[in-house]
């Protein structure tokens, strides 16, 4: 019970991040207006006025303010410039004190408690 609306939280929370939302709303106002333009005129007529967006609805007017009003940035950004402290135009590198060089040895097989067995055993693979 739980689980199930946990996810229909995050799908809602989903849908209003990504501003879906206004695409279903916009979809239901299309749908009314072509339903009471069906109404008065022909089924062509009807979908000219109501996808010329010449004559919005009351819903088509509000939405189109939501997504204005959402998209106004209500406080300015504010940049800020990163200042580094000046540094010496030289820059040398300094070995160190002591160097040796590792010899490069593969000492992986050697430390392995058990050789593997030669021929490996065929009895399990079968």
């Amino acid at each position: 019970m739980f689980v199930r609306l946990g996810k229909t939280l995050v799908v809602v929370a989903l849908v209003a991040t990504l501003g879906a939302h206004w695409a279903l709303l916009q979809t239901v106002a299309w749908t009314t207006m072509l339903a009471d333009n069906l109404q008065s005129c022909s089924f062509c007529d009807a979908v000219v006025k109501t996808f010329d967006g010449k004559h919005p609805c009351c819903l088509c007017k509000a939405i189109a303010a939501g997504k204005k009003s959402e998209n106004k940035s209500e406080f300015a950004l504010q940049t800020q410039r990163l200042e580094f402290p000046l540094m010496n135009e030289e820059f040398v590198f300094v070995p160190p004190s002591q160097f040796c060089l590792m010899p490069a040895a593969n000492d992986f097989a050697d430390s392995l408690p058990q050789k593997p067995p030669t021929p490996p055993p065929r009895g399990s693979f079968a």
